[in-house]
């Protein structure tokens, strides 16, 4: 057994895409999660120096069959990968990570003769998602009745899909898409959306270290903390008791708002985690039940 093969041995293998849309945010929760290393840009492998835990770096494409296979025990990728390397039934998705979020959708040159998906039906289709195309266009096959060569062509390419309407090779496309922009440049624009798609952290659905579950556990909690830490803040504000009702209808928390009595007994403190994108609209509206002293605090990192 090799150097390499001997260091990994009993610990936790965790899947981390080494490249693309998802590896830089992933690199974040490993940070926010405690998980410390130092990698070497030859290696792909690393070894965690404060948890029983062996980082491997992979193609995001590739780890929901290792995953799933139990090669390794935990892995970050998009839910669109899952699908494609057709792993659903072999991985546990245990948690979403509200990144990575993107569509999956079916795009036609805006200019040209084809408007509706019944219209792409039969047609020429190139695609980097070839198994859930495939089963997306084959219902459609099937709705319409069409049979044989009648039935829609896929076909797969590794890159630049959006150049293949212009260069003739395809009527449509099916590829991710984040902003829209690429497509727009190339002329091309949605008609359906096949799936919307996020990052999410997985497990094996049969895993073969039972002894690891308590630290796949923790991490997996660590993971939800940093998550909900980037998602929410905190609101603290003073109210009067009679309109306490009022302001926990605003800010009812994850669970409940945390109410603590002030000097004043006519008064209470309260606390609440509020998401971040809605905090203005909600601090507005507490001042308009008569709420004051409204501070939002920023979550460093929680346990929820």
């Amino acid at each position: 057994m090799d150097m390499l093969s001997e260091a990994i041995k009993g610990r936790l293998l965790f899947a981390i895409p080494k490249k693309g849309r998802l590896a830089e945010k992933c690199l974040e929760i490993l940070a926010g999660a405690d998980i410390q290393f130092s990698r070497s840009h030859r290696l792909d492998v690393c070894l965690a120096t404060n948890h029983n835990i062996a980082l491997v770096f992979l193609p995001a494409a590739d780890i929901p069959s290792f995953v799933g296979k139990g090669e390794v025990d935990l892995g970050i990728t998009g839910q669109d990968v899952i699908l494609e390397a057709q792993m659903s039934k072999l991985v546990t998705e245990s948690l979403p990570l509200g990144f990575g979020r993107c569509k999956l959708q079916v795009q036609v040159p805006e200019k040209g003769p084809i408007k509706t998906l019944d219209d792409l039906a039969g047609k020429r289709i190139v695609t980097s998602f070839e198994v859930v195309a495939a089963e997306y266009f084959a219902a459609l096959d099937n709705r319409k009745g069409l049979v044989g060569e009648q039935r829609t062509k896929i076909q797969y390419v590794g890159g630049s899909v959006e150049a293949a309407c212009a260069l003739g090779l395809a009527d449509g496309i099916v590829d991710l898409v984040e902003s829209g922009e690429t497509m727009r440049a190339a002329g091309l624009h949605p008609i359906a959306t096949v799936l919307e798609t996020e990052a999410c952290l997985i497990r094996s659905s049969s895993p073969k270290h039972a002894h690891l579950s308590p630290l796949i556990d923790k991490i997996t909690s660590r993971i939800a903390g940093v998550i909900a830490s980037d998602r929410y803040v905190l609101c603290q504000y003073n109210i009067l008791r009679d309109r306490l009702h009022d302001a926990t209808e605003i800010t009812p928390g994850r669970r409940a708002a945390t109410v603590s009595p002030l000097d004043d007994s006519e008064w209470v403190a309260v606390s609440s985690m509020v998401e971040k994108k809605k905090i203005a609209d909600v601090m507005d509206r507490l001042v308009a039940v008569g709420a004051e002293d409204v501070l939002v605090i920023r979550l460093q990192n929680c346990r929820v």
